[in-house]
């Protein structure tokens, strides 16, 4: 399908969807990078602590607490 009967059938509105692979598609930005972070043991135990009490992992809980801070000062 040409770009241009594509974007025609999306600004009619209908569904464009069976002409995507989603598979393929990215966010720009949010791909995955790792960060290795040595903490002390005690900051990983109440990290365990903090994470079981809300029942999420270690990992979660580090990512929403450095997004939280960093949207604080970004704003």
């Amino acid at each position: 399908m040409k770009a241009k009967d594509f974007d025609s059938k999306f600004d009619r509105g209908d569904d464009v969807m069976e002409h995507l692979d989603l598979a393929k598609a990215r966010r720009p930005g949010e791909e995955a990078r790792r960060v290795n972070v040595d903490f002390p043991s005690w900051m990983i135990d109440s990290l365990d602590r903090e994470a079981r009490r809300l029942g999420v992992t270690r990992q979660s809980i580090i990512k929403v607490w450095i997004a939280e801070r960093l949207e604080r000062h970004v704003a």
